[in-house]
């Protein structure tokens, strides 16, 4: 799996939430709304996900397995902090 095109769709600087991005696996697959929120140790991602009928949040898409979520999470965290340091020194861009 290779992770071809991470862009940061928003970035925030109340709450918790701290973006929202795409990213592209494989020039083949787009994954939308995952989120990277500040805790209370770390930042982690947080994929898309919805409501079910019991109120409870379910993700849409996520890693099988620990290896492909360290994979994503490291992705996306290495853009993020691309993008703000770009966004420091001037730069107008979304993709990373």
């Amino acid at each position: 799996m290779e992770i071809s095109d991470i862009r940061i769709r928003k970035i925030l600087q109340e709450g918790r939430l701290r973006a929202v991005i795409s990213l592209t696996i494989d020039n083949a697959v787009a994954v939308h709304d995952i989120k990277l929120v500040q805790g209370d140790d770390r930042m982690f991602v947080a994929m898309p996900s919805r409501r079910d009928e019991a109120g409870l949040f379910r993700d849409i898409i996520h890693p099988i397995n620990p290896e492909a979520r360290g994979m994503l999470e490291k992705s996306i965290l290495e853009a993020y902090d691309k993008y703000i340091n770009a966004e420091a020194g001037g730069a107008e861009t979304a993709q990373v």
